[in-house]
């Protein structure tokens, strides 16, 4: 019997969402599935909630709870991590708010700039713990991580922990299968493309028909100025009203590199020093407003929950279609991993974690190379190596030097005296979660 071990399965989405992606899936029919919390009044509410609809649409599944980390580890054939440290959306603004006091002209604070440094060095600390009882109790588990940073926190995993079978998931790469049939005019069953980068700073490098074989990226040109500029962006929940909402970075990136990023502002202009500038705040701040509300509504909507768990709707993420491919050795191609780069991407360092396609079998995720990939966005993924690097030795030494110098790496930062007044405010800010740092 398969047990598949939600680690935060009290968040607002994460938890739920897996779960009816599990209950909708043949292959995982009798499977055990584990859900762990250290909130135990949120995870007590995914517990009745799946439990509700399990007897609703008369799943056959086994539901197990525990605050346990270690209870919930024994056995484990799938580790599935989602997990956030704190008050989530309050850290989360001072991230965001605070590094802009200090002059540093940063986008959102989520995953790259300053804010995605102080995230990160929240976060680290928990999932090394996480893996180091996986490493200890079911070592042979697959696991997969959702929880952001995912540059940084895949970074400091794959360094510690190199045995241990640690893969990244994003959804962005989602925003593909809604855009380019508009584009291209045909429908996704028509269209093979690949992507890949840095997570949430990955580009489109080739869309093709199937039918035909022909190239897609002269109809995706032809179309791009009059699809992004005037389309309300339909499949985005988020943005309620903003025509072509988040696209200033994305448009630029565009226009300046000649590929079709995968994602909008709010996560591309993280890693860029000059996306500050041409940004769309407006879209970002609605987005943000949005998303937050979302989640902290999320348990008391019971029309969310029962959409949730729609048995006609489509998986809510990618990742039971990767534990059915594992299962049963399909070798099925997934579109977007984040692993560590081993020749995927010719000019990053191989340590480093890449988003690329992956072929997924029995032996679990295995990266495919990127041929030809363009040297110039390359360069532009090259400027987080060391930023990267820095924050994995900084959160594995616990050491403040360290993460002060790659708060000096980051492309945005460009006054060391106001960097290091900046970090030790954070640091007594966030004290409960910075404190380790000395």
């Amino acid at each position: 019997m398969t047990r598949i071990v939600l680690i935060g399965a009290g968040s607002a989405i994460f938890g739920l969402g897996t779960i009816s992606d599990i209950f909708n899936s043949q292959v995982l029919e009798g499977s055990t599935i584990v859900l762990h919390d250290i909130n135990q009044s949120a995870l007590k509410k995914t517990v009745d909630t799946a439990e509700e609809y399990k007897s609703k649409l008369s799943r056959n599944f086994k539901i197990e709870a525990t605050t346990e980390r270690v209870k919930a580890l024994e056995k484990a054939d799938f580790c599935i991590i989602s997990i956030e440290v704190g008050n989530r959306f309050d850290l989360w603004e001072q991230d965001w708010k605070i590094p802009l006091q200090y002059g540093f002209k940063q986008i959102y604070g989520e995953n790259g700039g300053p804010g995605g440094l102080f995230h990160s060095l929240r976060i680290i600390p928990i999932v090394l713990e996480i893996c180091k009882d996986i490493s200890r109790i079911c070592p042979n588990a697959f696991i997969f991580n959702y929880s952001n940073p995912m540059q940084r926190i895949c970074h400091a995993v794959t360094t510690k922990f190199p045995e241990l079978k640690f893969v990244g998931l994003c959804h962005e790469i989602n925003s593909m299968e809604k855009q380019l049939p508009i584009l291209m005019e045909t429908d996704f069953s028509n269209i093979e493309f690949k992507a890949g980068g840095l997570n949430h700073l990955s580009i489109l490098l080739e869309a093709r028909y199937k039918d035909t074989k022909k190239d897609g990226y002269p109809i995706i040109r032809r179309k791009f100025d009059a699809y992004f500029s005037s389309v309300v962006n339909q499949y985005d929940s988020y943005h309620k009203s903003k025509p072509g909402g988040e696209r200033g970075v994305f448009r630029e990136l565009y226009k300046r590199y000649g590929y079709l990023p995968i994602t909008v502002d709010s996560h591309l202009g993280e890693y860029i020093q000059w996306a500050h500038s041409i940004a769309d705040h407006d879209g970002i701040n609605e987005f943000y407003t949005n998303y937050k509300n979302k989640c902290l509504d999320f348990h008391n909507e019971e029309s969310s929950l029962a959409q949730f768990f729609d048995p006609n709707r489509k998986m809510f993420e990618k990742i039971v279609p990767i534990i059915e491919a594992i299962l049963g050795n399909k070798n099925v191609v997934e579109a977007a991993v984040n692993v560590p780069n081993n020749y995927y991407i010719d000019q990053i360092a191989n340590d480093i974690v890449v988003e690329v396609p992956a072929n997924i079998n029995k032996e679990g995720v295995q990266g495919l190379r990127l041929q030809n990939y363009p040297k110039s966005f390359a360069l532009l993924l090259s400027n987080q190596v060391g930023v990267i690097k820095l924050t994995t030795e900084a959160a594995l030494k616990k050491s403040k030097h360290l993460a002060y110098l790659a708060l000096l790496a980051e492309p945005i930062v460009d006054n060391p005296v106001t960097a290091e007044n900046l970090l030790n405010t954070m640091i007594e800010i966030q004290k409960d979660y910075l404190g380790y740092l000395s």
